[in-house]
């Protein structure tokens, strides 16, 4: 098992939205979720039907990452977000990439959500990255039923450890390593600024290495 590397720095790139007259700039790579955000807000109704088919998937597994499989309800925070969609639908600008947007709604519902769930409770070890697109462990099907045990427990342990990360943390990781969304853009999301991520990333990468050591030293990952 290796830890999430960091994202790879892409070069600035302009995004696409909806050519003018002139068309779109030389280079530009198309960004749907704009066009068909402008498009909406051009009285095309359609467009956001096919924006809830093209993001709804991606709020969902984001959503998914951050809070956890066990977590109930993630299918009402998906029509939450789209819900805050429908609200900004008037002021949207096409000023970011569009997924960059979505996320940073996304972060503000994870966000609450999660306050929430510590007021109740404390979060359960399936808060933390899980099967379904968490940090790659083997298939314990895979071993002999004496090695499917002590994996079980290793997968215990990661999901304690990526739990108890600090929220921005663990999304940073989240949106570089299965998001692909580079330092930049992570810091739009949560607010913050390209190097406070890439120092965000590093710290909980470390915290990960510390608080897992014991495994990498009996070679159970």
């Amino acid at each position: 098992m290796t830890l999430p590397p960091d994202p790879p720095q892409r070069a600035a790139v302009p995004f696409a939205v909806p050519p003018a007259a002139g068309g779109a700039p030389e280079g530009a790579v198309p960004d749907r979720g704009a066009e068909l955000m402008l498009a909406w807000q051009g009285g095309d109704e359609q467009a956001f039907h096919e924006l809830v088919d093209v993001y709804s998937g991606q709020v969902y597994a984001l959503l998914t990452r951050f809070l956890g499989r066990g977590h109930p309800g993630r299918e009402d925070l998906v029509q939450e977000v789209f819900l805050r969609v429908v609200k900004a639908r008037a002021r949207y600008t096409a000023t970011a990439r569009f997924s960059t947007w979505l996320y940073t709604i996304v972060w503000r519902i994870c966000i609450n959500e999660t306050e929430r769930s510590r007021s109740r409770r404390h979060l359960s070890l399936d808060a933390g990255l899980d099967d379904e697109g968490g940090l790659k462990l083997p298939d314990s099907a895979e071993l002999d039923p004496a090695e499917g045990v002590a994996r079980a427990d290793v997968i215990r342990e990661v999901r304690a450890a990526i739990a108890e990360l600090p929220d921005s943390q663990r999304i940073a990781m989240v949106l570089a390593r299965y998001h692909s969304l580079s330092f930049a853009e992570i810091a739009d999301v949560v607010g913050s600024t390209e190097k406070a991520i890439k120092s965000m990333i590093h710290r909980a990468r470390e915290t990960l290495r510390a608080r897992l050591q014991p495994l990498f030293e009996r070679d159970a990952i």
